[in-house]
């Protein structure tokens, strides 16, 4: 459902607006009302890329508020980069998009002067229409909506605001989806080299830690298994242990190599460098948290929920880029994991149950309808035994 809404007594402006931006919106609070936060992003309609995005935790708030909150974010984005655009705002709140566009009443003192808010925005900019869509369709709003309440649940005033580079389009909005394809895009991944931290088994996470000379030997050996494999790309995380060892491809396959930060391994705060032990010894009963719950960080750390969110993320940017095409992802035990978990629809727990070598190598086909299919997990044949 969609309605046209915006410019005062409810005709909405005709300013001959050629260009068309989506918003999409999202907000909610964990306890409703519990420790809240919104997250919007602004597309341009032609060609899906991302223009903008806005998060922001708000404290303590109901979802409605959140979801009208995440609207007036979306709606001052779209403003800032073209007020005389014609704007589409896509929410999966059916109270919201039905209040705004002037079917149900606004009842509730908490929401009537954030709707009146958003009406002055829209006010402000070429027609704006709200339409609903699914929550699995609201996938990238929710996840910054997301990050906003990890951070109200944390106490902290948490804002996120970001302007895309050109040229680095998200996956357009469904009505401009290209056609399923029966050709997937492949992805290869590759564990990074052997660091000084992982031959003792300790927690290897942000730190900016070097191959060892047996690393960097690792890497040229998957470099070599791999020259023939028919990548078309290759994806590092920004680490240098990935990066050195996404340049050992490079040089046999002749291809760049692209920084994708949301590959980067998780942050494991103050059990950097630990072994298992010694960090279970020195918070044990935040290790059993952790270990129960993948919503729970590490002291000063991150959890691996949100891990997962700025994964998919990245995979999302990958199935736009590389359509139907073998892509070598350079990342860490962490990343690696959950895009196997998501091939396989497998719950969070089932990190814990795979073990994944330096220099391994993984593959997963996604495909545009949906599917996934693993095809490799943990193969060192390459290594020397």
């Amino acid at each position: 459902m969609s309605a046209v809404a915006g410019g005062r007594g409810g005709s909405p402006p005709d300013r001959g607006a050629s260009r068309k931006l989506i918003v999409e919106a999202d907000g909610g609070s964990r306890g409703n009302p519990g420790p809240a936060g919104y997250g919007a992003l602004v597309r341009d309609a032609l060609t899906g890329e991302v223009l903008a995005e806005v998060a922001e935790s708000i404290g303590h708030a109901t979802n409605n508020v959140a979801e009208y909150q995440g609207l007036i974010a979306g709606l001052t984005a779209a403003s800032e980069i073209d007020p005389s655009a014609r704007v589409e705002v896509r929410m999966d709140s059916k109270l919201v998009v039905e209040q705004m566009s002037g079917r149900w009443k606004i009842k509730h003192p908490d929401m009537i002067p954030l709707a009146l808010r958003a009406r002055e925005l829209a006010e402000d900019l070429g027609p704006v229409s709200y339409g609903w869509i699914p929550r699995n369709r609201n996938a990238h709003a929710d996840r910054l909506a997301n990050e906003a309440m990890d951070a109200a649940a944390r106490g902290e005033h948490w804002v996120r605001k970001v302007e895309e580079t050109p040229g680095e389009p998200e996956p357009p909005p469904p009505s401009s989806a290209m056609p399923p394809s029966s050709t997937p895009m492949t992805t290869v991944l590759l564990r990074h080299g052997e660091t000084p931290l992982s031959t003792e088994k300790r927690f290897a996470g942000t730190g900016d830690i070097p191959l060892t000379a047996n690393g960097l030997a690792q890497a040229r050996a998957a470099a070599l298994a791999l020259k023939d494999r028919g990548l078309d790309a290759i994806v590092t995380s920004p680490l240098t242990r990935c990066r050195d060892t996404a340049a050992e491809v490079a040089a046999v396959t002749g291809l760049d190599v692209r920084v994708e930060d949301g590959f980067r391994e998780a942050d494991f705060g103050d059990w950097e460098g630990l072994t298992f032990a010694e960090a279970g010894k020195g918070w044990p009963a935040e290790m059993k948290a952790w270990l129960a719950d993948p919503e729970v960080a590490p002291p000063g750390g991150e959890s691996f929920a949100h891990v997962s969110r700025r994964v998919r993320t990245a995979l999302d940017k990958l199935k736009v880029r590389h359509r139907e095409q073998t892509v070598l992802v350079v990342s860490h035990v962490t990343p690696i994991k959950l895009l196997v978990r998501d091939a396989l629809g497998a719950p969070m727990s089932s990190l814990y149950r795979m073990h994944l070598n330096v220099s391994a190598l993984s593959s997963i086909d996604w495909y545009a309808d949906g599917p996934a299919t693993l095809r490799a997990f943990n193969d060192t044949h390459h290594l020397p035994a």
